[in-house]
């Protein structure tokens, strides 16, 4: 009796321990689930450190490279304080959306009112680049399994495009990354409703991106044409309602706004050279488009079509700066780029080649490895060099001379000092002041070309007398003699 006791015993506590190993496995199992959801996220934050870290750095070290964090500034300043947004830059009472048609920067007005800085225009340009990662990741890690679809994430977040784009102070094509990539996503996940609403707002973020609205609407139709007739339908209206959204932006809209009553962007394209013309850096570009974020393979997916008007209008562009791989112009590429590739990898699955299976295989892992390769050579390898931390010593004595300006002045400047004081002078573009005498010229002439101050100021404004106010770091600032 005892020994039957003692079995019953024995089993029952086999079994408890059996259970306990169980329910322990469960939750591990659960944990490391929760963990593989939470990877996109994770990636997400790494890249928006990264990303922030690269562009607030540079413009503490005064490296601004264009006007577009000057002219952003002013437009999103007048946005803030409730008025006109207002862009002196491009030329004296100049309305932004008669340049460029992108009222969706409105959205940085409440953040801007309360860090009244372009500092708060690039973090906002890197949380919306790192925001893209989420979909982008998720999207290619329910069609190919997660550890490919984090390596397309790699791919993506330290893609070259996006990370010129980082460098490039700040331009109003960071909020169509995130637009793209979720539209995107759910298209690969036949959420046909919410790939539509998500390309609908890019109408509001640049003109020529209805192009784009179209062609993705229209791959929307074709995907779905086999599921859901409805949907089809819905896709084709989006479609029409994109292309007419940027026939109505470029004819109506931007030149209601404009003071010339037309588009200024048009020159660049109508008389321009031949559609030959640079075709060997057009080549080069649509290599480093296609090779080391796809291998190539994201030919076989029709979501490649989406990066079709953007490659158009750039190459048959008159102005050479849009047919190569620099500034930001390609960052609304990648994602359309890197969910192609993962819509083909999964598809060549199923490819009677077994050759095409391997390569589709081994694919994502490869690019997440190029892009990982050329990161050195990109900005964010700039992180690992300590000059990248450090405040130079002549960018404080440029600080110091410009921050002999008041605020409130009226300031001509070239690139230089412009985002230095878009946030509390007027500031208009060097020689296109259009009669308006300023207060103060400053300049940045690190390179020493301005040997005689006075005599370019007489240039500039022949009726005004200017002498030196302040002077450091290679800047110099001349102010008006009343």
């Amino acid at each position: 009796m005892r020994a039957d006791t003692a079995t019953v015993a024995s089993a029952r506590r086999a079994e408890t321990t059996a259970a306990d190993a169980h329910a322990e496995a469960v939750r591990t199992g659960a944990r490391a689930r929760d963990v593989a959801d939470l990877a996109p996220v994770l990636l997400a934050l790494l890249m928006f450190a990264g990303y922030t870290a690269v562009s607030v750095l540079r413009f503490h070290r005064m490296e601004t490279r264009s006007w577009d964090l000057g002219i952003f500034e002013q437009a999103v300043r007048g946005y803030a304080h409730l008025q006109a947004p207002i862009v002196d830059l491009k030329g004296p009472g100049a309305h932004v959306l008669g340049d460029h048609f992108s009222p969706v920067t409105a959205l940085l007005a409440p953040a801007y009112r309360v860090f009244p800085t372009p500092v708060t225009l690039l973090v906002a340009q890197a949380a919306l680049f790192a925001l893209a990662v989420v979909p982008v990741t998720r999207a290619a890690g329910r069609l190919l399994g997660r550890g490919k679809g984090a390596a397309v994430g790699v791919a993506f977040g330290l893609s070259w495009g996006v990370q010129q784009a980082v460098d490039f102070d700040f331009h109003e094509i960071c909020f169509a990354v995130p637009l793209i990539a979720f539209s995107l996503e759910a298209l690969l996940a036949r959420r046909w409703r919410a790939a539509l609403l998500w390309a609908v707002p890019l109408v509001l973020v640049k003109e020529d991106l209805g192009a784009n609205v179209c062609v993705l609407a229209l791959v929307t139709a074709w995907r779905a044409r086999r599921f859901s007739r409805r949907a089809v339908w819905w896709a084709l209206g989006v479609a029409v309602f994109g292309a007419l959204a940027a026939l109505l932006t470029f004819t109506v809209l931007i030149p209601a706004f404009n003071g010339a009553g037309g588009y200024d962007y048009w020159t660049k394209v109508d008389g321009g050279p031949s559609p030959l013309a640079g075709a060997g850096t057009k080549v080069r570009t649509l290599l480093w488009l296609l090779l080391p974020t796809t291998g190539l393979l994201a030919l076989r997916s029709p979501l490649l079509l989406v990066a079709a008007p953007t490659l158009g209008w750039r190459f048959l562009s008159a102005d050479d700066h849009y047919w190569s791989t620099d500034w930001h112009y390609s960052a609304v590429l990648m994602p359309v780029l890197l969910l192609a590739l993962a819509d083909a990898a999964a598809g060549a699955r199923r490819s009677p080649r077994l050759w095409v299976r391997r390569y589709a295989d081994r694919l994502p892992g490869c690019a997440a490895a190029a892009a990982l390769a050329l990161t050195p050579s990109l900005p964010l390898g700039s992180l690992t060099e300590s000059a990248t931390w450090r405040k130079p010593e002549r960018a404080v004595a440029a600080e110091r001379a410009l921050d002999r300006i008041p605020d409130g002045a009226t300031v001509e400047a070239d690139v230089g000092p412009i985002s230095r004081l878009t946030g509390r002078c007027r500031v208009l573009w060097i020689g296109d002041t259009r009669g308006v005498v300023p207060d103060y010229i400053a300049l940045d002439n690190t390179s020493g070309r301005l040997r005689d101050p006075y005599a370019y100021a007489h240039d500039l404004h022949p009726d005004a007398r200017y002498y030196v106010h302040g002077e450091g770091g290679g800047y110099l600032v001349l102010k008006r003699r009343t």
